[in-house]
């Protein structure tokens, strides 16, 4: 395995833990307006990284269908909506914004339930890393290994916010900091673990390639529409959560253009 591979794998899980590290160095709890700009911060990164670094290479590897080439990014598309889907319906998990339990009821701790809420978020993330590094490794996917890196970068920016609103609310419940920097850090061990296994099958995904991109994208917003915007926009009215999902879509948006 290349240097290169490792990096595009961990870069995310990274920013998850120094987002973590948050809860060892700030005091107070997170603000209301400081979660609405992580979650809207991570919906735009999430939003513009599925459209330029998932879906539209998805339509271009199969140009070679003509009117047609469309076809597998909307079935890719839909089996991750579904996807998504049912793990939200069948992983039990707890949101803050709503105070209520998803999935399938279990008696686990409140705090177990937090930390399954954004493992959950990071599954598609990992399956996305992993399929863009597995199209770079199999070399005539047209993927560059600079374009998967923007991606990964991409991702490790947006996991930043994740990891500190799961950290700090987990202080804020009683939990000490070191146990709760190691909850929030746990929360994007999912995301190498997911990119290891699909490029460790790259050989076999090839050919569904357009499928896959399309997969991931559409688990990633499906995340985005059901989850992030809905708390980016939770309780008073505020045009931050806006603002900072427009400054997360223009980053990744200017990542994936120079870097891609």
């Amino acid at each position: 395995m290349t240097k290169e591979l490792v990096i595009g794998m961990i870069l995310p899980s990274m920013g998850t833990m120094l987002g973590a590290g948050c809860v060892l160095f700030v005091k107070n709890k997170l603000t209301e307006q400081v979660e609405k700009s992580l979650s809207g911060f991570a919906a735009g990164v999430m939003v513009a990284a599925s459209i330029w670094s998932l879906i539209i290479p998805a339509i271009e590897k199969s140009s070679h269908m003509g009117k047609l080439s469309v076809m597998p990014a909307v079935a890719g598309f839909w089996l991750g909506i579904v996807f998504l889907l049912v793990l939200d319906k069948t992983i039990p998990h707890f949101h803050i914004s709503t105070n209520e339990q998803e999935g399938i009821k279990a008696k686990l701790a409140k705090t177990t339930m937090l930390v399954l809420a954004v493992t959950l978020h990071n599954i598609p993330e990992g399956m996305a890393v992993g399929v863009v590094l597995a199209g770079w490794v199999n070399g005539n996917s047209g993927i560059t290994l600079m374009g998967a890196l923007a991606l990964s970068i991409g991702i490790a920016i947006q996991n930043f916010p994740e990891g500190a609103i799961i950290s700090m609310p987990l202080k804020a419940e009683g939990m000490s900091k070191k146990r709760a920097f190691v909850y929030g850090t746990l929360s994007g061990v999912v995301e190498p673990i997911a990119a290891l296994i699909t490029v460790m099958v790259s050989g076999l995904i090839l050919p569904l390639l357009p499928y896959l991109l399309c997969f991931a994208a559409g688990a990633m917003l499906y995340v985005v529409v059901e989850e992030l915007i809905p708390e980016m926009a939770a309780g008073e009215h505020s045009n931050i959560g806006t603002l900072a999902f427009s400054l997360g879509f223009t980053l990744m948006l200017v990542l994936d253009t120079v870097l891609g």
